[in-house]
């Protein structure tokens, strides 16, 4: 049976990425785009899990991106139900928000590939099964999730420049955060959302790495990558 999840999309141009549509094909997922910047969000017993992707805004700039508010309480509702969700990048960030987990400004920003190293229960957590560690991540963020983590967060997963690259919660293993974004680290998703980000890929200092030098990594990365994260969404899709 085909099943249902609901993506919360932050932009238009930060959709689902080449790598996440076809695991989802693969695994027999719907994808349902939900639109957050709308500010009209769905009653969870009508999907199966959600997914929220990544996005421009910051947990704390509701004045600026009012829907926001109406977001953080769909996530609220989402954990009451218990209903399994991956937060990817400020979706990540939003998940650790809405149970109780700081938020802010990382101690560097971080754009293009990366490696992450799996903890003791990032081992130990099925997301990660068949998964090597270290593993290449693709980055796209200057917040991040900030320790210490509240004692009921498990990290799975840390690296140089992020130290919670993943979490998730003591006997709720199918709500998880990630902080790179490997379901859009094919090039071609890479290259479209460098001309689409160029005004916050410009204010960052130092400047990241260039257009091509990052299409050339990901491209070199393609195969592995996709693999990785189809294992990883796969994983994923069996909590539903």
């Amino acid at each position: 049976m085909t099943k249902k999840l609901a993506v919360y999309q932050h932009s238009p141009w930060e959709g689902p990425g080449r790598f996440l549509q076809q695991a989802a094909r693969q695994n027999d997922i719907k994808l349902c785009i939900i639109r957050a910047w709308l500010g009209v969000f769905p009653d969870p017993a009508d999907y199966h899990g959600f997914l929220l992707l990544g996005g421009s805004p910051n947990v704390d700039q509701e004045d600026r991106y009012p829907f926001l508010a109406a977001e953080k309480k769909s996530i609220r509702q989402i954990i009451a139900t218990d209903k399994p969700c991956l937060g990817i990048c400020l979706g990540h960030q939003l998940l650790a928000d809405a149970l109780g987990g700081q938020v802010g400004a990382n101690f560097c920003s971080s754009v293009g590939l990366s490696r992450a190293f799996l903890t003791g229960h990032g081992r130990r957590h099925p997301l990660f099964a068949g998964i090597d560690s270290p593993f290449p991540t693709f980055k796209w963020h200057g917040q991040a999730v900030l320790p210490p983590v509240p004692h009921h967060f498990r990290i799975l997963a840390t690296s140089m420049e992020c130290q919670v690259e993943a979490f998730s919660i003591t006997s709720r293993p199918h709500l998880i955060g990630i902080q790179f974004d490997n379901h859009a680290a094919h090039p071609d998703d890479a290259a479209a959302w460098y001309e689409q980000d160029q005004k916050w890929l410009s204010s960052l200092s130092p400047h990241p790495i260039t257009e091509e030098e990052m299409v050339s990594l990901l491209a070199a990365n393609k195969q592995l990558m996709a693999t990785q994260f189809d294992r990883l969404f796969t994983s994923f899709c069996a909590f539903l």
